[in-house]
């Protein structure tokens, strides 16, 4: 998805900060819609994998449940040094301290770099005992080391995407950004039938050929980002890194970068805990909540996306001292999260047999995703109003309180309301646990936002004009 030279012009060059000026809503829309093709674009890879990985045989696919869980706390990293990186970026641009954005933005590619090379030589070491540990079948652990082997060797690559994509976002490059994300999921299209099964007289790698797809498609990304940071305000130059104190800077972004990714993992960490709750329900119980999982992850993808791109925007105004702003965004962007989040609930809940007879035609399984539907989907606003508010918290400095949100939604709330009342309403606890949390989650996160950005001590009087 390549700009125009117009688009270059219109989002990279001119005033830097671009999003202290003109339309709030504007830019909530400008900065969103092509986010919402990119995350969009990232969740068709899990899927095409596993159809791919499902041909190779069961015990293939039993494989890639295992790493899944993985993979997803690996990516909490990656989205962590992105929102670390944009927070950063986007606050020194609405200071106008365009040197300081330059130097950041440099320091986050290589945060990004060497965060990989760290985790990903870690994860090659511990790749045995670490599945050992999650009590992986002894047939299955050579299929998980296959394709684990290379995925931890090429993992610097995806960090290093990730530190880019911040830089793009932190400058309000949403659209750059989107297209690094189709690159990516492009070249994992492509890949996956080539490397996995084999095509075209060329002979596949089984599970092995995932990981070398995936890991394809970040090095092909990884060109497109560098191509398009060359058009826009802060290219890749290393040398602006001698421009700055290192140490401070590269605090600033790993105080976000840290909590940011915490917080992206506990939500997982969550659910397959609820996952193990359902397990003494029955395969059936654990297959329907799959059902309306993988149902949800599509359901939400607009408000995923609006959590990403807000950040940019209050970033910037904060930085710039325009508060009204900053708060008027996220307003804006809580009341599209509460009417989105109804009518996509609203949608569901009336057709939710048919969309669960779409992934399943197994009656118990049906049956289980239908009941789990007809309750969860209650709370997408909520969940919405919850991730936007972290969002923004991010941007400003604030991920402390953002993870400790996250934390006590799971830990406090999710957690020990499926664990008390699972012997009273069976199934029904976990679903209606879900739904307590993203409902109590997303008013909590409203309070906090209140105070954080509304009551913070001396900004009230300093609000720029909106």
């Amino acid at each position: 998805m390549p700009e125009t030279h117009e688009d270059a012009q219109d989002e990279g060059t001119g005033s830097r900060a671009k999003l202290v000026k003109g339309s709030i809503p504007g830019h909530l829309v400008k900065q969103t819609t092509p986010a919402v093709v990119g995350v969009a674009a990232i969740m068709s890879v899990g899927i095409i994998d596993a159809y791919f990985v499902g041909q190779l045989g069961p015990s293939e696919l039993a494989a890639i449940s295992f790493i899944f869980p993985v993979i997803t706390a690996l990516q909490s990293l990656g989205v962590g040094v992105m929102v670390g990186v944009n927070s950063v970026v986007s606050r020194a641009l609405g200071e106008g301290n365009d040197d300081s954005a330059l130097s950041r933005a440099n320091l986050g590619m290589a945060l990004g770099l060497v965060a990989g090379l760290a985790t990903g030589l870690l994860l090659y070491l511990l790749r045995q005992p670490l599945f050992e540990l999650m009590q992986a079948d002894a047939d299955i652990l050579p299929l998980i080391d296959e394709y684990m082997a290379p995925y931890a060797l090429g993992f610097p690559l995806m960090m290093t995407m990730m530190g880019m994509n911040g830089v793009l976002r932190g400058q309000g490059a949403a659209k750059a950004n989107t297209a690094v994300l189709l690159v990516y999921s492009a070249a994992n299209w492509v890949l996956d039938p080539l490397l996995i099964t084999g095509m075209f007289g060329i002979e596949g790698f089984g599970i092995a050929g995932a990981a070398y797809a995936t890991i394809g498609g970040w090095l092909i990304a990884i060109v497109a980002a560098f191509l398009l940071l060359g058009r826009y305000d802060l290219p890749f130059r290393p040398s602006a890194m001698t421009q700055c104190d290192v140490r401070t800077q590269m605090g600033a972004i790993t105080r976000v970068a840290g909590p940011a990714a915490f917080t992206n993992s506990i939500n997982p960490a969550g659910l397959a805990v609820l996952t193990s709750f359902l397990a003494a329900e029955g395969a059936a119980a654990v297959a329907g909540f799959g059902v309306g999982g993988r149902l949800q992850s599509f359901a939400v993808v607009p408000l995923l996306a609006l959590s990403g791109s807000i950040g940019a925007i209050v970033g910037q105004n904060w930085g710039a001292s325009q508060y009204d702003r900053a708060r008027n965004a996220l307003v804006q962007a809580g009341l599209f999260c509460i009417g989105y989040g109804l009518a996509a609930a609203i949608v569901i809940f009336m057709a939710r047999e048919w969309f669960a007879q779409i992934f399943s035609e197994e009656a118990d399984v049906t049956e289980a995703a239908v009941s789990y539907l007809a309750i969860s989907v209650w709370g997408y606003a909520g969940f919405g109003v919850l991730i936007v508010v972290n969002g923004a918290l991010n941007a400003i400095d604030r991920a402390g309180n953002a993870l400790a949100l996250s934390l006590t939604r799971v830990l406090l709330v999710m957690v020990p309301f499926a664990w008390l009342l699972r012997g009273a309403l069976g199934t029904e606890a976990v679903y209606w646990a879900e739904l307590v949390a993203n409902v109590s989650g997303g008013l909590a996160a409203a309070a906090i936002a209140w105070w954080v950005l509304w009551k913070r001590p001396g900004t009230g009087e300093q609000s720029g004009a909106s």
